[in-house]
C-alpha cells in the first residue's frame, strides 16, 4: 500500500520532464500508478468481501506515540476502485482532451497525480492525524487543479473559494480530532470497535467533524463552492467533483456511521442537511443552461441523497450507501467526460446553442444516454438496483428514515427531469436552431467514458457480486430485522412503485420545463454564490474599518497597546492563581558581580531616555544588549554570551546603516500627559514580567529537563550541551525558528527592493564607472596614484571605487588583515560546536561580521568583491541542508542523530562528524545568507539611493549655475 501511495508522488514530481519530452502521451505513463493500484485491488478483493483487513503501520516517533496506519477493508476497497479505477482512465482521457503546447499542462498532469495518490492515502488512513494530513492534501491539489487558468479572474476566485470552504471545514474538522483523546487512541479502527461513550465533548467533537466532512461533500450550506469549481477543466470535474474529492466527505460520513450514528446529534445534522442539499441542487439544475452546471449542481442532489444514507445509521441504509457511491462514481463520472467531448467538438456547453449532435457524434450519444439512464435509475442499469435498495432501506427503517423517503423521491423526481433535459439539452435537434458543427471524435477520447458507462450496464444485472463486498462494511451497523440483500428485481412492491413514481414525475417536470423555468426564476432567492460575495465584501469592509480605527502610524500606541495587554493578561493571572505560593524567595545575585552588572545595564537603559540624537540611543540600547550578555558571562553560560555579543554587534550596525536616511535628532514631541500615561505602563509592565519570570522560575514543580539532557549529551561523549540541544535533541525547533528567520530577512529586504532585487546594472560591472563615492577629478576613474606617480597599493578590492574623503587606510589594512582570520574562526566555531561554544548560529554572525567589515571599509562594491553570489543562494541553500537532514532523521524514526563517521587527518588528528554537523552546517548558511541579504539591503541599496540623489543634486547645481565665459573673452565689448 504505501509503495503504491509513495509511486504517485514520486511520478508527480516527474511529470515536468516527461510532458516536455512526450507532450500528451506523458498521461499514459502518469496513469500506470492509480492502474497498478487498481490492479492490487482487484486481487484484494475476496480478502475485503470476506471481512477481513489488510493492515500496514508505522511507528513514526515511537517516543510521542506517533504512528501511520493504514487499513484496507471493504470501504476501503470500493473507495480505492473508485479513486485509482477512474483516476486512470481520466488520466488517459487527458491524452486526448489536451493538445501538446498547452500551457502549463506539466503542473497540470502533477498536481492530478498527485491528488490522485493523497486521495488514495486518504481512504486508506486508519489514524485521525494521517487522515487529516491527507485530508488537507486534497484540499491543496484541488485548489491548484482548479485554479488551472490562473489568468481567468473566475478561475481564481473559483479555486479560492473553494479552498476557503473546504478549508474552514478541515480546521473544525481538526479541532473535532479531540475525540481520539476521549477514546484514548487516534486509531480509526480501535475508536470504532469502541466508541467513547457520549458526552458534551463527544458531541461537539462529532459536529465539528461533520462540518469538515459536509464542507468537502458541498452539503448544503457549504455546496456554494462545488457549481463554481467547474472552472476547472473537465477532467478535473469528472475525477474531483463525481468520484473522488466530493466523496471524501461521504467516505468519512460513512466510516464513522458505524460508531457514531448513535450520538445525538448526528442523525438529524446528517438526515436533515442530506435531504435539504438533495431538493435545492436537483431544483436549480432545472434552471440552467451549462452542462457542466447542470451536472454540478446535480452531483450537489446526489451528495445530500448519498451522505442522507451513509449517514442514517443502521445495516441496510449502509447497504444501499455503499452501492450508490459506486452507481453514482459510474454514471457522473462519464457524463462529464461526455460534456467535456461535446465541449471540445462543438466550441460550446450551451443547451440552447446545442442541435443536432445525437445525429453527428452517435456513439457519443450513445454513451452518454447509457450513463443517464443510470443516473435516472432506469432499469436494467446499476441505478436502479441502487435506488431500490435505498428506497427498501428507508421504508423499512425508522420514523425519521420513513420522513426522509419523502424527500429522496421527490429528489428523485427532480434527478429524471433534470437527466432528461441534460440529454435532450446536448443531443436532440431543436426546432428553430441550425445543427452544430462538430469535428470528428476519436476512439481515444471517448474510451474512458465509455467503459465506465458499460460497468454501469454490466453491474446492473450482475449487482449480487458485489453483495458480499458490501454487506462486510454494512454488518458493521447495528443489523435490520430483514436483511436486504442486492438484486436487480426484488419483485412488485412498495419500492418498485415509489420508483416509477419518482420517474413520472420527473417526466412530467421535463414536459412542463417551461412553466417549471418560470417558476424556479420567480421564486429564486439570493444564490449561495452571491451570499459569499456579499459576506466576502462585508468583511473587507470591516477590516478596513477596523485597521483604520487601530493602525494610527504611532509606533508608541502600538507598543503600549501590547504592553497593556500583556499586562492585564499576566496580571489576571497572578491575582486568581497567585502563583508564588510556595515558591523559593528570590536571591538578589549569586555573586556580587552580577548586581554591578546588573546596576550599570540599568544605568545605560535608563539614559536612553534623556538622549535626544538617535546614534547616541543606538550606542546605549546596544550597551544594554552587552549588559545582558555579561550577566550570561558571570553566570556560566558562554554559549549564550558569545551567541549575545554577535546578535548586539550586527543589531547595532543595522541601526547605523538605517539611521543614515533618518534625520538626527528625535522629532516626536511628547505632550505631558502622554509622557505621564507611558511612564506608569513602562514601569508596570517591566515589573509584572520581573515578577512572572520570578514566579515561572522558583515556582516549579515538575523536575527540571537539564539533568536528563546532559546526561544523554554525556553519554554520546560530548561536552557543549546547549549547542547539542539546539541541533540534536531539540533540532526541529531549531530549524522552524530558522525558518522563520529567513522568512523575516525576505521579508524585510523585499521592501527595500520594491519592485525587484537587481536592478541596473551588477555591482561588478558598476564599479568599473564612476559613481557619487568615486575620485571627483576628472580622468582619475583608474587607480589612485601616490606621491610619485606610481600605482598605489590597494589593500581592498574596491577601494579604488572610493573618493578619498571617503576612505581610511587604516580602516582598510585592518579589514584585510583580520577577514580570513574570522572566516575561519567562523569555521572553528561551527565544527568545534558539540564540545567548545560555537555553533552554526554563532558562526554564521561571525562570518556575516566579516563581510560587514569589509562593507564598511571599501563600500558596497568591496561587499560585492567579497560576496560575489547572492544571498538568497546561502538561504536557500541553508534550509534545504538543514530540512533535508532533519527528514532524514525522521526516516530512521530518531530526532535527527542518525549517521557519525570517525577518522584521522594530518595535522589535525583524530575528528568526528556526524549528522548534527551537517545540520548545524545548513544554519551556518541560513543565518550568513540572512545577514548578507540585510547588509545588501539596507547597506548597498541605501548607498545607491544616497548616490543617486548626490548626482541628481550635483547635476542640478551644474544646470542652475550661469554659463562662463570662454577664455579671452572677459571684458570684450558686445
Amino acid at each position: 500500500m504505501t509503495a503504491l501511495i509513495v509511486c504517485h508522488f514520486v511520478l508527480a514530481a516527474f511529470a515536468r520532464p516527461l510532458v516536455r519530452r512526450l507532450g500528451t502521451r506523458a498521461f499514459v505513463v502518469l496513469a500506470l500508478p492509480p492502474a497498478a493500484a487498481t490492479v492490487w485491488a482487484v486481487t484484494q478483493w475476496n480478502t475485503a468481501a470476506s471481512g477481513s483487513a489488510v493492515t500496514w503501520s508505522w511507528r513514526w516517533m515511537p517516543a510521542y506515540d506517533v504512528t501511520v496506519a493504514l487499513r484496507f477493508d471493504a470501504l476501503a476497497e470500493l473507495m480505492v476502485l473508485l479513486a485509482a479505477g477512474i483516476g486512470t482512465l481520466v488520466l488517459l482521457y487527458c491524452a486526448s482532451y489536451f493538445t501538446d503546447g498547452t500551457p502549463q499542462l506539466a503542473g497540470f498532469a502533477g498536481n492530478l497525480l498527485a491528488f490522485a495518490g493523497a486521495m488514495l492515502a486518504l481512504v486508506l488512513a486508519d489514524d485521525l492525524i494521517s487522515l487529516y494530513v491527507f485530508w488537507e492534501l486534497t484540499t491543496v491539489f484541488s485548489f491548484l487543479l482548479i485554479g488551472y487558468d490562473s489568468e481567468q479572474k473566475h478561475s481564481r476566485r473559483s479555486a479560492l473559494q473553494a479552498l476557503t470552504v473546504t478549508t474552514l471545514g478541515g480546521l473544525a474538522m481538526f479541532v473535532g480530532l479531540i475525540i481520539g483523546r476521549s477514546a484514548g487512541t487516534y486509531r480509526i479502527s480501535a475508536i470504532l470497535a469502541d466508541p467513547p461513550r457520549t458526552s458534551i465533548a463527544v458531541s461537539v467533537a462529532v459536529v465539528l467533524i461533520l462540518c469538515g466532512a459536509l464542507s468537502k461533500s458541498a452539503i448544503w450550506p457549504f455546496s456554494l463552492w462545488l457549481p463554481n469549481a467547474m472552472a476547472a477543466p473537465t477532467p478535473v470535474s469528472a475525477y474531483l467533483h463525481a468520484a473522488a474529492m466530493v466523496k471524501a466527505g461521504v467516505y468519512l460520513v460513512a466510516r464513522l456511521a458505524p460508531g457514531f450514528a448513535d450520538v445525538p446529534v448526528w442523525r438529524p445534522v446528517v438526515i436533515v442537511l442530506g435531504a435539504a442539499t438533495m431538493l435545492l441542487g436537483g431544483w436549480r439544475a432545472l434552471r440552467l443552461n451549462d452542462l457542466k452546471l447542470v451536472l454540478a449542481y446535480g452531483t450537489v442532489s446526489q451528495l445530500g441523497f448519498l451522505t442522507l444514507l451513509a449517514g442514517a445509521g443502521n445495516r441496510d441504509t449502509a447497504l444501499a450507501a455503499a452501492v450508490m457511491i459506486l452507481a453514482h462514481a459510474l454514471f457522473k463520472a462519464p457524463l462529464f467526460l461526455v460534456t467535456g467531448i461535446v465541449d471540445h467538438a462543438a466550441g460550446t456547453r450551451d443547451l440552447r446553442r446545442l442541435s443536432g449532435i445525437g445525429r453527428a457524434l452517435p456513439h457519443v450519444c450513445a454513451v452518454a444516454v447509457l450513463a443517464a439512464a443510470s443516473m435516472a435509475a432506469l432499469p436494467p442499469l446499476l441505478g436502479f438496483a441502487a435506488k431500490e435498495a435505498a428506497f427498501d432501506a428507508l421504508l423499512h427503517g425508522s420514523t425519521a428514515d420513513r420522513w426522509a423517503l419523502g424527500v429522496t423521491v421527490a429528489g428523485s423526481a427532480l434527478t429524471v427531469a433534470y437527466t432528461v433535459r441534460f440529454v435532450w439539452g446536448a443531443f436532440f435537434r431543436k426546432p428553430g436552431t441550425e445543427d452544430t458543427l462538430v469535428h470528428r471524435v476519436g476512439p481515444a477520447f471517448l474510451a474512458p467514458p465509455a467503459l465506465l458507462a458499460l460497468c454501469g450496464l454490466v453491474l446492473g444485472p450482475g449487482i449480487g457480486w458485489t453483495d458480499r463486498l458490501f454487506s462486510a462494511y454494512a454488518d458493521a451497523s447495528p443489523p435490520s430485522a430483514h436483511p436486504y440483500h442486492l438484486a436487480l428485481w426484488h419483485g412488485f412492491g412498495t419500492a418498485l412503485l415509489l420508483s416509477a413514481v419518482a420517474t413520472a414525475g420527473g417526466v412530467l417536470l421535463f414536459t412542463g420545463r417551461a412553466a417549471v423555468t418560470r417558476l424556479s426564476r420567480r421564486i429564486a432567492w439570493p444564490t449561495a454564490d452571491s451570499v459569499f460575495g456579499h459576506l466576502l465584501l462585508g468583511l473587507e469592509r470591516l477590516s478596513l474599518q477596523l485597521t483604520g480605527f487601530v493602525q494610527r502610524g504611532s509606533l508608541s500606541v502600538y507598543l503600549a497597546t501590547t504592553l497593556l495587554v500583556m499586562l492585564a493578561g499576566q496580571l489576571t493571572v497572578l491575582v486568581m492563581d497567585r502563583p508564588w505560593r510556595g515558591a523559593v524567595a528570590p536571591r538578589v545575585w549569586d555573586v556580587p558581580l552580577q548586581g554591578a552588572v546588573a546596576v550599570l545595564t540599568c544605568a545605560a537603559a535608563l539614559l536612553c531616555l534623556t538622549v535626544r540624537r538617535r546614534m547616541k540611543a543606538v550606542v546605549l540600547a546596544g550597551l544594554t544588549g552587552y549588559g545582558a550578555a555579561l550577566l550570561f558571562v558571570v553566570q556560566g553560560g558562554p554559549d549564550l554570551a558569545l551567541t549575545q555579543f554577535c546578535v548586539e554587534t550586527v543589531s547595532m550596525i543595522v541601526f547605523v546603516l538605517v539611521l543614515r536616511r533618518m534625520p538626527v535628532h528625535f522629532q516626536e514631541s511628547v505632550s505631558t500627559w502622554r509622557r505621564a500615561v507611558r511612564i506608569p505602563v513602562a514601569l508596570a509592565a517591566a515589573a509584572t514580567l520581573g515578577v512572572v519570570v520570578w514566579v515561572a522560575a522558583a515556582a516549579r514543580e515538575a523536575d527540571p529537563a537539564g539533568a536528563a539532557m546532559v546526561e544523554e549529551v554525556s553519554h554520546h561523549g560530548l561536552k557543549d550541551v546547549v549547542a547539542t540541544i539546539l541541533v540534536d535533541l531539540r533540532s526541529w525547533d531549531t530549524m522552524g525558528e530558522s525558518a522563520v528567520l529567513a522568512a523575516a530577512a525576505v521579508g524585510v529586504t523585499s521592501l527595500i527592493y520594491l519592485h525587484r532585487r537587481t536592478e541596473g546594472p551588477s555591482l561588478r560591472e558598476e564599479a568599473r564607472g564612476p559613481t557619487a563615492w568615486s575620485l571627483a577629478a576628472p580622468g582619475m576613474t583608474g587607480l589612485p596614484l601616490g606621491d610619485e606617480g606610481a600605482p598605489e597599493r590597494g589593500w581592498l578590492a574596491a577601494g579604488s571605487t572610493l573618493a578619498p574623503e571617503h576612505r581610511s587606510v587604516v580602516f582598510e589594512v585592518v579589514a584585510r588583515l583580520l577577514f580570513h582570520p574570522v572566516l575561519v574562526l567562523s569555521v572553528y566555531l561551527l565544527f568545534c560546536a558539540e564540545n567548545v561554544p560555537g555553533g552554526g548560529f554563532v558562526a554564521g554572525l561571525v562570518a556575516g561580521l566579516a563581510l560587514i567589515t569589509r562593507y564598511l571599509a571599501g563600500g558596497r562594491f568591496e561587499l560585492a568583491e567579497a560576496a560575489p553570489l547572492q544571498p538568497g543562494l546561502f538561504t536557500g541553500l541553508g534550509l534545504f541542508v538543514s530540512t533535508g537532514v532533519a527528514l532524514l532523521g525522521l526516516a530512521d524514526g530518531t530526532v535527527l542523530h542518525t549517521w557519525t563517521h570517525h577518522g584521522r587527518l594530518p595535522l589535525i588528528g583524530e575528528y568526528h562528524i556526524g549528522t548534527p554537523v551537517l545540520f548545524d552546517f545548513g544554519v551556518y548558511l541560513l543565518v550568513l545568507g540572512v545577514v548578507l541579504d540585510i547588509v545588501r539591503a539596507l547597506g548597498a541599496k541605501i548607498d545607491r539611493q544616497i548616490e543617486r540623489e548626490a548626482a541628481e543634486q550635483a547635476a542640478a547645481a551644474v544646470t542652475a549655475a550661469p554659463p562662463r565665459p570662454a577664455p579671452g573673452t572677459e571684458g570684450t565689448p558686445g
